[in-house]
């Protein structure tokens, strides 16, 4: 595997038992990286393969056809390397060298027959990657075509890694024939259940034996139930999130799919019609697993096995944030900088000024936030001056925009707009009455924005010449209406103080008092600014 500090862009490729799945990057030379395109076709590589452990002609034949166009496409965005993996069905495939064989000549493609352990692993890799769950004890389940692979563990580690022989195209092909295109019965559902309990019994027995805090479902059959979910939810006009499924839910859509045939199922809002036939096998893996475990809700990640390969794939590069055991959102903020080039030294500088700036405040009762806020003012701080990466006229606006739109992983919508806002008011004027968006906040979360902006636009001014020349800054005390604030810098900083005193009422805003500034050189005792 090669690794050097340039610009190289890399594809990642699965070969699934259902689709086949790429992911084409492109590695900065600082590490960072930006996804050039993400695809995916169903192929049905394991149609007709579990009976006889056989890919069929034409199964191999629309893989192979996929695969080409997919390295195509890598070799059209200038791809150095093709990393691809096949999966359960070319596994099991007594014809598997043919396959591989195939793949070679016609689609140039050298494809690696990976086990079901180290599918899990992948999976476990590309899903706690976009999620954050810290020492969360989390249960991650993925149903491909061919196997379902289950894990345990938290934001660094997997406890329990397993693969079982369970998929929705296995189990169609078991229990429905081609000529079962009618209602599902009660009895066959059940007998479909029966079947997945005695499967996952050891696996069950094992993630019993600690109470599991957090539950996430990722593959494109968990997305469809909770799409399907969603839709009759919408209908019903309850309001939850459409990221979450609850097992309630769950039997409520099984029983809908059950109990209409085939073509009438494909038409039923949310479904993907080329998942109506095998979506019911799917759905009692599931419920099954749910069931067993005392599920209440499952988490819907759009994160798979491919992601797992690009994670992978930068653990090993010297260098990478991977590298490090830092929070998912830490990772992702990070990230996100350096694919914008921002000025790493001066962003981590004014993130400890505001740093002195929450905690010195809260100390003197200018406010009553907790770590949360203070959280997201370290990552606004890092990202301010983000927008530059477009323009430095009217950065902010630009910051605010990146943010919004980056997809920042471990991060809900709510925290995201909180960044956003922040990040957009860290310079130039204060919310204003015709901010449609701010205005629609609620007061509680305009508050917030309001003193965290504030904190974050002292931090930027105390840092104006990025030169690291203030080396603290910290609220001493507060009377009659006058918060008494003290600047000491290792050199003279009087551009820095004279900026931060031209924006004092930006704190008068945020407060509702006056700041007195006082300025030291380190050594040397206080003097007026």
């Amino acid at each position: 595997m090669e690794h050097t500090a340039v610009e190289k862009v890399v594809a990642f490729i699965d070969l699934g038992t259902n689709s086949i799945r790429s992911l084409i990057v492109r590695l900065n030379p600082n590490h960072s990286y930006t996804v050039l395109t993400k695809q995916k076709e169903m192929i049905r590589l394991g149609e007709g393969e579990f009976e006889h452990d056989l890919l069929l002609p034409e199964a191999m034949k629309r893989a192979v056809l996929v695969s080409k166009k997919f390295v195509e496409l890598a070799k059209g965005f200038g791809a150095r390397e093709i990393y691809a993996v096949a999966t359960s069905a070319t596994r099991e495939a007594h014809n598997q060298d043919v396959f591989l064989k195939l793949l070679k000549q016609e689609a140039d493609l050298d494809v690696h027959v990976i086990s079901g352990a180290e599918e899990a692993r992948l999976i476990y890799l590309g899903v706690s990657s976009g999620i954050d769950i810290g020492s969360q004890r989390t249960f991650f389940v993925d149903i491909g075509g061919g196997s379902t692979e289950i894990i345990v563990g938290d934001q660094y580690r997997y406890g329990l890694l397993r693969s079982l022989k369970l998929g929705a195209i296995r189990l169609t092909n078991r229990f429905f024939g081609p000529e079962d295109i009618g209602p599902v019965s009660e009895d066959l559902y059940q007998r479909i259940c029966r079947y997945v309990r005695n499967a996952i019994i050891l696996p069950v027995q094992k993630a019993r034996t600690k109470k599991i805090d957090l539950a996430f479902g990722s593959s494109g059959t968990i997305q469809n139930l909770a799409e399907i979910a969603c839709q009759m939810r919408e209908k019903e006009k309850r309001r939850f999130p459409p990221s979450v499924i609850t097992h309630d839910e769950l039997q409520a859509v099984i029983a809908r799919l059950c109990a209409v045939p085939l073509e009438e199922r494909r038409k039923i809002p949310g479904i993907n019609a080329d998942r109506a036939d095998i979506i019911v096998a799917g759905a009692a893996i599931l419920d099954t697993i749910m069931h067993e475990l005392e599920i209440a809700e499952i988490r819907v990640s759009d994160r798979s096995l491919r992601d797992g390969l690009l994670v992978d794939y930068l653990s090993k590069t010297p260098g990478s944030p991977y590298t490090e055991k830092m929070s998912v959102r830490t990772r992702s903020v990070h990230m996100l900088g350096r694919a914008c080039r921002i000025d790493i030294p001066h962003a981590e500088h004014v993130a400890r000024l505001a740093f002195d700036l929450f905690d010195s405040s809260r100390a003197i009762g200018l406010h009553d936030f907790g770590e949360g806020e203070r959280e997201l003012l370290e990552y606004a701080a890092y990202l301010h001056d983000i927008g530059q990466f477009i323009s430095f006229s009217g950065h902010h606006l630009h910051s605010k925009y990146i943010i919004e739109n980056a997809k920042l992983l471990g991060f809900n919508e709510h925290e995201i707009i909180l960044l956003a806002h922040i990040a957009r008011y860290h310079r130039k004027r204060m919310p204003r009455k015709n901010d449609k968006e701010f205005n629609a906040l609620d007061p509680e979360n305009q508050h917030t924005i309001l003193v965290l902006s504030t904190f974050l636009r002292l931090a930027e001014h105390l840092d104006r010449s990025h030169a690291g020349l203030v080396t603290a800054a910290r609220f001493t005390g507060m009377d009659f209406g006058v918060v008494s604030l003290e600047v000491i810098g290792r050199a003279d900083c009087s551009l820095e103080v004279w900026a931060l005193e031209a924006d004092i009422k930006a704190f008068e805003r945020a407060f509702c008092r006056t700041l007195d500034v006082t300025c030291r050189v380190s050594g040397e005792s206080g003097s007026p600014a």
